[in-house]
C-alpha cells in the first residue's frame, strides 16, 4: 500500500477538521460517528486516529475552528463603514438564514446543550469556554459603556439573550413562534429610538 505524503495528510486534516466543524454544529456532538465525519470527508474510519486520539479531541478542535470562523466573519462584516455596531451583530445573529443555517453557524448557540451534557474534564469544554469568552468580549467591545463592570454585565445580558433566542427559534422552526423569538430578541436588544 502507498504511503500517503505529507501534503497529503495535511489535507486530510484540514479536511476532517473542516467538515466535522460543521457537522457537529448541524447534527451536535453525539449526533455525528467517526464513521460519518470520516464518510462526508471521503475517508476511510481507520484514516482517523493518524490524525485525532480520539473524538473527543477532534470535538475540541472542531469547536475552536468554528470559533475562529465566528470571529472571522464578525471582522470581515464589522470591518466594513459603519458595521462595527451592536445592530449588525444582533441582525446577523437573529436572523433566520444563521436559525436555518446552524452547520455554518456560531457554535456558542449550535453547541451549548451538547457541551452542558459533556464531562467537565472533556476537552471540548475549555474549548467552547474560550469561544463563549469570545463572543463576550466581542459583545462588550461594541458598548458605549466607560464602566469595565457595566459593560460586562450588559454583554452577559445581550449574549444570553441571543443564543438563547436562537436555540428557541430552532427548536421551534416550523411555527411562527419560531420567528416570534428572534423578533422579540431583536426589539429587546435594540429598542427603537436606541438604534
Amino acid at each position: 500500500m502507498a504511503r500517503v505524503s505529507k501534503q497529503q495528510m495535511e489535507r486530510n486534516r484540514e479536511a476532517i477538521e473542516r467538515v466535522s466543524s460543521q457537522l457537529f454544529r448541524e447534527r451536535g456532538l453525539n449526533g455525528v460517528s467517526v464513521n460519518d465525519l470520516m464518510a462526508a470527508v471521503g475517508l476511510t474510519h481507520g484514516g482517523f486516529y493518524g490524525h485525532f486520539a480520539s473524538k473527543d479531541e477532534l470535538a475540541a478542535v472542531a469547536s475552536r475552528r468554528a470559533a475562529e470562523e465566528s470571529g472571522q466573519r464578525w471582522e470581515a462584516l464589522s470591518s466594513q463603514p459603519g458595521k462595527h455596531t451592536l445592530q449588525t451583530l444582533v441582525d446577523n445573529y437573529l436572523d433566520v438564514k444563521h436559525r436555518d443555517c446552524p452547520a455554518e453557524g456560531c457554535m456558542v448557540t449550535a453547541l451549548a446543550g451538547d457541551v452542558a451534557r459533556e464531562g467537565a474534564d472533556k476537552p471540548v469544554h475549555q474549548a467552547y469556554l474560550s469561544g463563549a469568552k469570545s463572543m463576550l468580549a466581542r459583545l462588550e467591545s461594541l458598548s458605549p459603556s466607560e464602566d469595565e463592570q457595566q459593560r460586562h454585565q450588559q454583554a452577559l445580558v445581550q449574549m444570553a439573550m441571543l443564543v438563547g433566542a436562537v436555540t428557541l427559534a430552532r427548536a421551534t422552526r416550523g411555527d411562527e413562534l419560531s420567528e416570534q423569538f428572534l423578533d422579540a430578541a431583536r426589539q429587546a436588544l435594540l429598542p427603537k429610538g436606541a438604534e
